[in-house]
């Protein structure tokens, strides 16, 4: 087990240096370009596969850091660019998630590979678990999966919302019910490989932030998918329907639901990009301050500027903190006995939304306008409190872990 450190070590400091580097000079100049398209900026994603930023190699190595550290401090570095590409660049991660929270080595080995493509034939994959009427709360999902035995086929039908890269993916995880009597619990993931008849995309999302990224319906009409796409196997599936039946039976404890599973695993990262977009705020909110001159002084000399980048530059790193710390407790196998994913994802969050209102409010006028980033950086973070759980739902799942109590 890898001991809690607030210190990089070298290569982690090379791969950030890097990663920096790829955000300013490739990210940043591209940023208020494919917000302003609203469209999948594809040229940016095909350069970070060219220097091996979009590949299965690059995010396995920073998922498998021993320290917990690597994948925090990647979306920081991508999302200090820009919010929008950077999601576009690392949405395809949720779906990699999925597989490899619930998957078998062999679908794992198949699947993931497929998800990326590579520089010369860059492919996305999404994470579809959403539904217009199932979104914080899982167990009204209508996604249906049927087993049809005689072709050892998964027949599935309904419609996704809010999926990153949905419909343009070449490959999509769908969470789908397979046992309606267990609400969330009879839930389970389905990959459905590309070019799958009876998928399809319905409409795409134009968005208030995050523009640069594709969010878009799925659409699944008698998609049929082999047995083999359902991910951990049936034998697994039976098995986990069978004790959650039992534990309904005797109002045991709660099981895990396929989702669920996935969104733990990526609180603490979706934090990272938070702090990341708030970082990016901060420093242009600070380098203004110093600059601008009002009344024959830089502004910053005014304590109500001065106390506000003061205070911003502490919940950032207050908030860095509680993602690093849940991130080394997730690869070091610590519970989180205090919901501590979910409370780095909720300050995190919170954190951005605040941090970059003030910078408009440091940049007066300039900062309700397109001229300077800190606009569509305010834009972007509203997302944080909302995809992945909203800040209301975060409170409940901590409340909920903290008295024991099924607070509703």
């Amino acid at each position: 087990m890898a001991e809690f450190t607030m210190e990089l070590n070298d290569e982690q400091k090379e791969v950030r240096d890097w990663l920096h580097g790829f955000a300013a000079d490739v990210i940043r100049p591209a940023a208020a370009e494919w917000d302003e398209r609203e469209e999948t900026p594809w040229p940016v994603i095909q350069e970070a596969a060219k220097v091996g930023i979009y590949s299965l190699d690059f995010y396995a190595q920073q998922y498998f850091d021993p320290t917990g550290l690597g994948i925090p401090m990647a979306m920081e570095e991508l999302f200090w660019g820009d919010a929008g590409i950077a999601l576009s660049i690392v949405g395809t991660g949720l779906a990699a998630v999925g597989v490899l929270a619930n998957g078998t080595e062999e679908q794992i080995g198949t699947w993931i590979p497929q998800m990326y493509g590579d520089a010369n034939d860059v492919k996305v994959a999404a994470f579809c678990s959403s539904e217009p009427d199932a979104g914080s709360d899982v167990g009204s999902m209508r996604t249906r999966a049927v087993y049809d035995e005689a072709k050892d086929e998964w027949v599935l039908n309904g419609t996704k919302t809010w999926a990153t890269n949905g419909g343009i993916a070449n490959v999509h995880v769908v969470v789908a019910v397979v046992d309606p009597e267990l609400g969330s619990k009879g839930h389970a993931s389905f990959i459905v490989p590309p070019g799958t008849p009876g998928l399809s995309q319905g409409q795409k999302f134009k968005k208030h932030g995050i523009r640069a990224s594709h969010t878009a319906e799925v659409v699944l009409d008698n998609a049929r998918v082999p047995g083999s796409c359902l991910l951990g196997g049936k034998e697994k599936l039976d098995e986990r329907l069978a004790r959650a039946r039992e534990r309904a039976k005797s109002g045991g404890e709660r099981v895990k639901n396929a989702a669920m599973a996935t969104f733990e695993a990526s609180r603490p990262a979706v934090g990272a990009m938070a702090v990341g977009t708030a970082r990016a705020a901060y420093e242009v909110a600070l380098d203004y301050a110093v600059t601008r001159e009002q009344f024959g002084r830089p502004i910053i000399d005014n304590q109500g500027v001065a106390f506000q980048l003061a205070d911003m530059r502490t919940s950032i790193d207050a908030a860095r903190l509680l993602v690093w710390r849940a991130s080394w407790m997730a690869v070091n196998g610590k519970p989180f006995t205090a919901a501590e994913g979910s409370m780095s994802k909720l300050f995190a969050s919170e954190t951005a939304k605040k941090v970059t209102a003030q910078a408009i409010q440091i940049l007066g006028g300039n900062g309700y306008t397109r001229e300077y980033p800190v606009e569509r950086m305010h834009r972007d973070a509203a997302i944080y409190t909302i995809f992945e759980g909203t800040s209301e739902i975060q409170r409940l799942v901590i409340a909920r872990t903290l008295s024991g109590v099924p607070i509703r």
